[in-house]
């Protein structure tokens, strides 16, 4: 898999709307570990269970998708009738469950326990209609139960003391509430209609100033989680620890590449609640600006980049002064402590301090605009599509074919720059 995973937690002043900001990807919802040998000699009525059970979502039939539930599973099985009923008002495209292997943990004993029982490890695929060009996927660890011949799901917990964990989805949550934006599509569970309809317009408003300034092809269309809480948001994400995405105001989810899954953009309520109309129209453009980026985007991206260029595309056309949307490069620059060297990837990883991480996407930001200010917008959007092609080496390559200058010469003119428009 390509892609990235960072977290910026808040500083001060504007900044800080972006410092509240993440985009990542996450494998552990998104891929499984294929095994083909597994899935192939498992019992044929596994996939045909779930392939009825995928036809009654898509049908919106409750009696034949609790069909597929043990009935002895009296707890699940009312859990999955709410879950079914969740996903009332949620636009589906498509619906599909792929086996991938039928010994993905191990299973607990059960005393007295009938029927033969599988661990298995299966891909849920579905898209939302008019918004998924491409399939999510989300990972699934199922406890499956031969009852007389015909297999039903039992559990989808068994497998979490071991670290496999069923991805949870929204409606898993609650009731999905849906609002429809110009280009946005809300889903939200607890947060009210007037919450999701403000996310709609400032997304709506995000996604046209996006295509000003990322001239790459993209669907032009973005959906926004909104989860209740914080806790409700890392289950999400398949966190374990929600204190980790405490002050995280957005992320954005999903993988890199031509051939990536759609992207989330999910909401903390807590983080964004907290900010200005300002501060939440830069992080949902800055979200916004990932999603269309995607597809561009690979493991050779240098962080610097991808996180400053959706930077500069939050703060494009702002007319701040560099030193306000930049205030840690710029007390360092006061100090006479400028950067010597570009933001490398280890500097956004979550263990970073919020001063260190804000130096890190200022300096990204810094150098994003500065290409735009001294070789244009055209260019820096062909040095961003450059820089991710044709493994490690790509980015210096890209600078040398798009900036007609390398890495040594380029980071000399960003630390002139910084010490301009900071000094």
């Amino acid at each position: 898999m390509a892609g990235h995973q960072v977290r910026r937690r808040a500083v001060r002043g504007i900044r800080a709307a972006l410092c509240a900001a993440l985009s990542l990807a996450l494998p552990a919802l998104l891929t499984g570990c294929d095994d083909p040998a597994g899935a192939q000699a498992a019992p044929p009525g596994i996939q045909r269970m779930l392939d009825q059970r995928a036809a009654a979502v898509r049908n919106r039939d409750a009696g034949a998708f609790l069909a597929s539930v043990d009935p002895r599973a009296a707890g699940y099985r009312s859990e999955q009738r709410r879950m079914f009923a969740n996903l009332a008002r949620v636009p589906l495209a498509a619906w599909s469950y792929e086996l991938v292997r039928t010994d993905a943990f191990g299973l607990p004993a059960v005393v007295g326990a009938e029927g033969r029982r599988v661990a298995a490890e299966v891909r849920l695929r579905y898209r939302l209609t008019g918004y998924d060009t491409a399939p999510v996927t989300a990972v699934q660890y199922l406890t499956l139960t031969d009852r007389g011949g015909r297999w039903r799901i039992s559990s989808d917990s068994d497998g979490a003391p071991s670290g496999r964990r069923s991805a949870r989805r929204l409606w898993d949550q609650g009731p999905v509430e849906v609002v429809r934006g110009r280009y946005s599509l809300v889903l939200g569970v607890g947060r009210g209609t007037a919450a999701l309809r403000e996310l709609a317009e400032r997304t709506d408003a995000a996604v046209p100033a996006v295509g000003k300034a990322w001239p790459g092809k993209w669907a032009g269309r973005v959906v926004v989680e909104a989860p209740q809480s914080l806790e409700r948001m890392a289950e999400l994400l398949n966190a374990a620890d929600p204190a980790g995405y405490r002050g995280i105001a957005a992320v954005t989810t999903g993988e890199s590449g031509p051939a990536a899954p759609a992207d989330r953009v999910v909401v903390n309520p807590e983080a964004y609640g907290e900010l200005s109309a300002a501060g939440r129209q830069i992080v949902l453009t800055h979200e916004a600006t990932h999603v269309a980026t995607r597809t561009a985007t690979t493991s050779d991206t240098p962080m610097w980049l991808s996180e400053g260029f959706a930077d500069w595309a939050a703060y494009r056309g702002g007319g701040r002064p560099a030193a306000t949307t930049a205030p840690e490069l710029a007390h360092a620059v006061a100090k006479g402590a400028p950067p010597s060297r570009l933001p490398a990837d280890g500097d956004f990883r979550f263990s970073r301090s919020a001063r260190q991480l804000a130096r890190a996407y200022e300096g990204g930001w810094l150098a994003c605009r500065m290409i735009a200010d001294r070789w244009g917008e055209r260019k820096l959007g062909a040095f961003y599509r450059a820089a991710g092609r044709g493994g490690t080496e790509s980015a210096g390559r890209a600078m040398r074919d798009q900036l007609g200058v390398g890495p040594a010469e380029f980071t000399r003119r960003w630390r002139a720059y910084v010490a301009e428009q900071l000094g």
